[in-house]
């Protein structure tokens, strides 16, 4: 199988860094840049160690800086120690920082809370003392399923100042997914909420933990804390359950951080959308606070009187990195948001941007997507009726943006003024690798552009060798960084297999394709199992998404390929329209519409053999489109996965029947 890409979309828009945000920003220029760059390439260990010794707070410094004697098993400073909670609270304890506010939570309804880094040390303090008064310690695992909230960043800090490794579990998921997860990680801790409220609609989630931990295979789980959000009726087992308003009652507002080794597990996070038994990926403590903060400072530019927000959910890694961990640690302000885009209306992301005066902004393409539907079809909703002006960043996370959506959020929320941080990363790097930095780089709409200093990335074929410029093939990362997955939890052989197989030399394998410009700019093509191979030419899923997206009739589209016995596989675009759905030759109509502008834009080979329309995608309810599923209705074969995760199951059906 060979792994070129036909060619990625030509791009010549090029933007510039704002000039007055490059004059003060924490790297400035790309002289500054390239000196951090250049810094990493002469001594990668003396780089990591000037990072870890200048940004955390260490209870025993290190001296030695990468084990690399179990490779691919790295180890980062593996002799020092300290504790993560300290380093993201305790830190500002005595600085003008303590009494800064550090989350500011608006519930669905729209009512709003804050809590100062004090009060936030106050109150993970109590919770720790509660968790650690029933007999929990250092090593113990807890799994975490909670609604986006103040509470749920009290409980991963609380677990963190103990040394409790955490396991979050995303508030959409079911209660089969919760018990694989308790019993793979080994739980004897569950911190959950009678119930979150999302979109107006209230969502139970202690009755699924009683679901999952009634299935068996879950009986060291000796205590189930339950945090008071809704008011809901829930099941209630008395030698088991505790109420947190309970267990923090009489509870000290002071609890001295356990200090762990540097390399210390501080989360485990299963990945989604894997078949099979779920893969945790378990994360350090140093290494992995260091690269958070570090992407913080870098690609965010994070300054102390910012407001960061963060729309992601606490259940997946960007809500650990940039809400639970990175903010706090770098000091900033940041927004905690517990509803959906779209609720009360479609301008409910520009009312909180405008009412709480958000300076960086980051959220995921498919909420642009569906936000530049809706604001283009109703003024009253569109960024532009809202004052922004508080904006100086804004970015982009979860798979790559289409140029076209790019520009719209460039020109629209950043009003052509704030850099489009498109930040290529996963759950298993830790935080950011390859994205522009606001104050350095000319950006592409579409690309994420360059890696950050020290980090090694590169395009190569399936024997390992880098491929010329313009060239698709596998993204690799040849050098070991601070924030890298340690393993997989309980399987390694698995860790080594997936990761660093032994045709890629050593190298982390990221699973993504990918191509390099002239410029060296990286293009994300999708997963290498998105590449799609039609009679024999290899086209990216995001190129052909992006050539549907650009036509000014659509506002979604996620392709798919689906077997084919003349051509391999053929190409299956799934439509969501500017306008209303199409039916008959109307549809007919627009789909040969469709297909004849892929072929101007791309070329023959990528016109879609078929075009279905649809009101929506289906997504979770983070905003992810799950194209596996999309998979099987291109197939024409009954969906058995569990889509409990989907915001909008129905649409699967409607998509089945649009053929």
């Amino acid at each position: 199988m060979t792994t070129e890409i036909e060619s990625i979309l030509v791009e010549n828009r090029v933007f510039s860094p704002p000039a007055d945000l490059m004059s003060q920003a924490n790297v400035s220029g790309m002289r500054g840049y390239k000196a951090l760059c250049d810094e990493a390439d002469r001594d990668p260990e003396a780089f990591w160690a000037r990072l870890g010794r200048e940004n955390l707070v260490w209870d025993t410094p290190f001296n030695q800086v990468i084990d690399a004697s179990n490779a691919p098993f790295y180890r980062f400073f593996p002799d020092g120690e300290l504790n993560i909670s300290a380093n993201c609270l305790d830190r500002h304890m005595g600085t003008p920082v303590e009494n800064h506010t550090a989350l500011i939570f608006e519930a669905d309804d729209g009512q709003v809370s804050r809590v100062t880094y004090k009060e936030l040390l106050v109150r993970v303090s109590r919770l720790a003392n509660a968790i650690k008064a029933l007999g929990y310690a250092k090593g113990d695992r807890a799994v975490i399923y909670m609604p986006m909230s103040i509470e749920a960043v009290v409980a991963m800090q609380a677990c963190a100042r103990l040394g409790v490794i955490h396991s979050v579990v995303f508030g959409g998921f079911s209660s089969k997914s919760i018990h694989e997860r308790v019993v793979d990680v080994g739980a004897t801790l569950v911190i959950t909420a009678d119930a979150q409220i999302r979109g107006g609609r209230t969502i139970a989630l202690k009755n699924a933990v009683d679901e999952a931990l009634a299935m068996g295979g879950c009986e060291a789980v000796r205590k189930v804390i339950t945090y008071r959000r809704a008011g809901s009726d829930i099941g209630w087992h008395a030698d088991r359950d505790l109420w947190w308003h309970d267990v923090i009652q009489g509870q000290s507002d002071q609890c001295p951080p356990v200090t762990v080794e540097a390399d210390h597990p501080l989360f485990i996070l299963y990945t989604s959308g894997s078949t099979g038994k779920p893969k945790g990926v378990q994360h350090s403590s140093a290494g992995y606070l260091l690269w958070s903060l570090m992407t913080m400072k870098w690609t965010f530019d994070a300054k102390p009187d910012d407001v960061f927000w963060c729309t992601a959910d606490v259940g997946w890694v960007t809500g650990h990195s940039y809400v639970t961990y990175g903010p706090l640690a770098a000091g900033v302000t940041q927004v905690v948001f517990e509803g959906v885009p779209t609720y009360p209306d479609a301008a409910r992301f520009w009312k909180m941007i405008q009412a709480h005066k958000v300076s960086v902004f980051y959220t995921a393409p498919t909420a642009i997507r569906s936000l530049i539907k809706l604001s283009e079809a109703d003024p009253a909703v569109h960024p532009r009726s809202f004052d922004l002006s508080s904006l100086r960043i804004i970015g982009s996370v979860g798979e790559p943006i289409n140029p076209e959506a790019w520009v719209w959020y460039y020109n629209n929320v950043g009003a052509g003024r704030c850099p489009v941080i498109d930040t290529w990363w996963q759950t298993e790097t830790g935080a950011h690798m390859i994205t522009p930095l606001p104050g350095v780089t000319p950006l592409k709409p579409g690309s994420c552009t360059l890696p950050l200093p020290g980090i090694d990335a590169a395009v190569v074929d399936e024997t390992g060798q880098e491929v010329e410029r313009g060239k698709g093939g596998f993204l690799v990362i040849r050098k070991p960084w601070p924030a890298m997955i340690r393993t997989v939890w309980g399987d390694p052989e698995r860790f080594k297999k997936t990761y660093f197989p032994p045709e890629m030399k050593g190298w982390y394998l990221a699973g993504d394709g990918a191509q390099r410009d002239k410029d060296g700019y990286f293009w994300i093509m999708g997963r290498i199992d998105d590449v799609l191979n039609v009679s024999g030419h290899r086209l990216g899923t995001m190129e052909v998404e992006s050539a549907l997206v650009a036509h000014e009739m659509v506002a979604e589209a996620a392709v798919v390929g689906r077997p084919d016995e003349t051509t391999g596989e053929a190409i299956v675009a799934f439509v969501v329209l500017n306008g209303p759905l199409p039916q008959g030759d109307q549809a007919a109509d627009m789909a040969q519409q469709l297909r004849d502008w892929v072929a101007r834009e791309i070329g023959p080979i990528a016109k879609p053999r078929e075009i279905r329309f649809g009101e929506n995608l289906p997504k979770t309810r983070s905003g992810k489109i799950m194209r596996r599923l999309l998979r099987v209705v291109a197939k024409g074969e009954p969906i058995t996965q569990d889509v409990s995760t989907l915001e909008n199951p129905g649409i699967l059906e409607q998509l089945a029947q649009a053929c």
